[in-house]
């Protein structure tokens, strides 16, 4: 195994550190010092923390509630009831393959290091590059070209990272949306002269929420550690509530028939092929089943990370699979008038899950208050959401810095007294409120850019599984945790779900196609591939060469 795990490094360009009698007890932590970096991070979350990360990431509250309109518009109760095991199935399989390579190599910066690792000498350098690895430490030593080198790959460097950022733009400005709807039925609603904030009034809530998650982030990982967790409780004790009390209070209910079978063709997009329909409509299960990457950028915080870490990926997805449908059949069940639900008149102003929880209460007991409440149930989910995205995107950015990987990489590095990677908490922040400011100038605009949060996050998902089954087929050193003969299989499953959401997320969304019409997701992430290739070719091909360690052999 050891002579293996030599020829590995050596192969990939990496050295091995051996530790001898100095190995930590802690099974990640000596895998940490093997990949050849040091423990600065303080490693104290338990497995439950580290799937509660991932958990809250996913999130089911939130990404069913903010793409319920979708899944209704495209398809209705049948794509939602039936799309969601669909989309459920194959992402266990993403989250399989991905788990089994966190487990040889369980670090924080996750993707892009294991894409470095799992290509070869050869190819590690491009690999790594594409899915957003860092730059060489043989730059040119003059202070002015290597400012010019890590200003001009900042982009492409950032191919990886952009996704997890605009995953955080996405959900806290998914909040200040939902403040802005639970302000507009608290004054009277759409009808009866409520209050609707305007588009600046909702950045400037996405700007508070972000401070305030920026804030708990900078707190000790063991303060994290209980947030995380009073997160995943909160997600799973908030479903059970709503999928059982929204349909009980409301007086009128859909038939089981109705939730099973009906599929709704009506559409205000000029689309009528069911397949298409049915596929448009399977977004709102793929969005919501994002972000379990983040328990592998907790791994160097998280005890015996070769085996926990696996264990978080997997456990989130699979219990976010049945809490999600039985979330989505509870709420459905109340669902009887598609075409009233999405329309703008209606007193949420179309805004579907807020109108279902708002007529519940409001058709039982003449008052709305209660469905109010429970969007209020919503709204705390969605903020933990945000909140341990926060928490993933630092510790990625702390990854990249480490690797010398963007401009003032020293600055972002560090770590205050209680190892916490403070800066770079800040970083995600800021950046995050930034891209938000483009739905100040158009809607349009800001939805193509947070497309990259779905197709772009599992294009980086699907890389290093590909290199996986190709390139390291043979040589692949399997941890802990390992599928065994059916981890090749396993891993191609993966890799052509990847490449056929990819394609059909990309397909036009609404007929004719227009300016506002066309669906920018190409667009954004070919923009990014565009950057990511021609930056290479042009000079990072020169003096990029892949991975580097920060222990001394």
């Amino acid at each position: 195994m050891a002579g293996k795990e030599e020829e590995l490094g050596e192969r990939n360009g990496s050295a091995r550190i051996d530790i001898g009698s100095t190995t930590p007890a802690d099974s990640g932590h000596a895998r940490l010092h093997q990949l050849g970096y040091k423990q600065e991070l303080k490693r104290d979350l338990s497995v439950l923390s580290n799937f509660a990360f991932s958990f809250s990431i996913i999130s089911v509250l939130t990404g069913i509630t903010t793409l319920y309109n979708t899944g209704l518009r495209f398809g209705g109760t049948v794509t939602m009831t039936y799309g969601w095991f669909v989309a459920g199935i194959f992402t266990m399989s993403v989250g399989l393959s991905m788990a089994e390579i966190c487990s040889s190599y369980p670090t924080s910066g996750g993707l892009y290091y294991w894409s470095a690792r799992l290509s070869g000498k050869q190819w590690a350098p491009f690999a790594s590059w594409m899915t957003g690895w860092y730059c060489s430490s043989r730059l040119p030593s003059s202070s002015f070209v290597e400012l010019f080198h890590l200003s001009f790959i900042s982009v492409p460097v950032l191919f990886n990272i952009v996704g997890q950022w605009a995953v955080t733009t996405s959900v806290d400005f998914s909040l200040a949306q939902l403040l802005q709807v639970i302000i507009l039925l608290s004054t009277g609603g759409n009808n009866g002269g409520g209050y609707l904030a305007s588009k600046y009034v909702v950045i400037g809530f996405h700007g508070g929420i972000l401070l305030v998650h920026a804030i708990i982030n900078s707190l000790p990982i063991s303060w994290l550690s209980f947030f995380g967790q009073l997160a995943a409780a909160w997600n799973v004790i908030g479903v059970f509530v709503l999928m059982i009390l929204i349909p009980t209070v409301a007086t009128e209910r859909s038939s089981a028939r109705f939730v099973f079978t009906h599929f709704n063709t009506q559409n205000d997009a000029g689309i009528h092929s069911k397949l298409y329909i049915f596929v448009l409509g399977l977004l709102m299960s793929q969005y919501t089943l994002t972000g379990y990457d983040a328990s592998a950028h907790m791994t160097e915080e998280t005890k015996s990370a070769d085996k926990n870490g696996p264990k978080g990926i997997i456990s989130s997805i699979g219990i976010s699979i049945i809490v999600g449908w039985a979330y989505l059949l509870g709420i459905t069940f109340a669902v009887t008038n598609i075409p009233y639900l999405l329309s703008s008149d209606n007193d949420a102003g179309g805004y579907a899950i807020a109108e279902v929880f708002y007529l519940a209460f409001k058709s039982r007991y003449g008052t709305g208050v209660g469905g109010i409440i429970c969007l209020g149930v919503v709204a705390v989910a969605i903020f933990f959401c945000g909140m341990s995205s926060v928490t993933s995107n630092s510790r990625m950015a702390y990854a990249f810095s480490r690797d010398g990987a963007m401009p003032l990489s020293s600055f972002w590095h560090r770590v205050n007294r209680q190892e916490v990677p403070v800066n770079a908490v800040w970083l995600s922040a800021v950046v995050s409120f930034c891209m938000a400011l483009t739905s100040l100038g158009s809607l349009v605009a800001f939805q193509a850019m947070v497309s990259i949060a779905t197709v772009g996050l599992y294009v980086a998902y699907a890389m290093p599984i590909f290199f996986r089954i190709t390139l390291a087929r043979n040589s692949f050193v399997a941890g802990p945790f390992n599928l065994g003969r059916y981890g090749v299989m396993v891993g191609w499953v993966s890799v052509l779900w990847v490449a056929t959401i990819t394609v059909l997320f990309s397909l036009p969304v609404a007929y004719p196609v227009t300016k506002d019409t066309l669906n920018y997701t190409p667009v954004a992430v070919g923009g990014l591939l565009i950057l990511t290739v021609g930056s290479w070719l042009l000079s990072a091909r020169h003096w990029f060469k892949g991975p580097i360690t920060n222990i001394n052999t």
